[in-house]
């Protein structure tokens, strides 16, 4: 597991790898505001037959919140923190050239 990845992501990382779900069911969980801390109560079908599988669940609740079978983009959580990171790398040049520019020297 990659420790530089942030801890909302980790989490997530952890649950698709204890759960086996596959990108899309956790992007689908995560825009329905699943809480990954809670599968283990949703995942419980070998006990309880009446239970779907959890990522068929994801799936079937997926379909009617949003009456589609799978998120348009599907992006994986490393993409998405990579993502991000880029993002707050560009924020930081771009504030860092925005107060050179202000005291007028340069960095």
């Amino acid at each position: 597991m990659n420790k530089n990845l942030p801890l909302k992501y980790l989490i997530w990382i952890e649950a698709r790898k204890k759960f086996h779900l596959s990108h899309p069911q956790i992007q689908m969980a995560r825009e329905l505001g699943m809480n990954p801390k809670k599968f283990g109560k949703l995942s419980n079908h070998e006990q309880e037959s009446w239970k779907l599988p959890l990522g068929e669940y994801i799936e079937e609740l997926y379909l009617k919140y949003f009456k589609r079978r799978s998120p348009m983009n599907v992006y994986s959580l490393e993409e998405l923190a990579k993502e991000e990171k880029k993002k707050h790398e560009a924020g930081k040049e771009r504030r860092l050239s925005e107060k050179a520019e202000e005291t007028g020297t340069d960095l």
